[in-house]
């Protein structure tokens, strides 16, 4: 039943991903998901393929997004071009690590992890919570540091 679903979803996915192996993955995929579903109604095995599918399309746009990022960033980190350079960019590190340590509790735990290059998925399960507080403590912690980065650039300003 499934795999007669598979020219359509071949179709529907190949006008949205450029490369042809990354659509026969995502139909893969989603066949995959679908036969491992032992209760889904048979009525709705089309939809949930559809469903599953634009949805795998979506998550290989957002992987490329981050790769791009990724790459961008590593392009951009470099040697400092003047000695001075330098010197204020330890003096800055050396100021936000203090910042970091004002956070509160999980922010400040999840925060100083990834500055020791533990993930947040390693996290979560050091410290057997889920990866979405993870990510939520981590996503706090940076915010409130952008915060105080602000403040502290708008008092140097003044």
């Amino acid at each position: 039943m499934i795999a007669s679903h598979r020219e359509r979803l071949m179709r529907l996915v190949r006008r949205r991903l450029p490369n042809a192996q990354d659509a026969e993955d995502c139909v893969q995929e989603a066949i995959l998901r679908a036969a491992s579903h032992s209760g889904l109604d048979p009525d709705r095995i089309g939809p949930f393929l559809t469903s599953v599918a634009l949805r795998l399309c979506v998550d290989h746009y957002r992987e490329q997004e981050r790769r791009r990022r990724l790459l961008r960033r590593a392009a951009t980190v470099g040697v400092p071009e003047l000695p001075d350079e330098g010197v204020c960019d330890q003096d800055f590190g050396r100021w936000l690590l203090g910042q970091v340590e004002q956070l509160r509790g999980r922010e400040r735990q999840v925060v100083l992890a990834r500055a020791q290059g533990i993930s947040t998925l390693e996290f979560a399960r050091m410290h057997q919570i889920s990866v979405k507080a993870a990510e939520g403590a981590f996503t706090r912690g940076r915010a409130r540091l952008r915060m105080v980065c602000a403040r502290a650039l708008d008092g140097a300003a003044a």
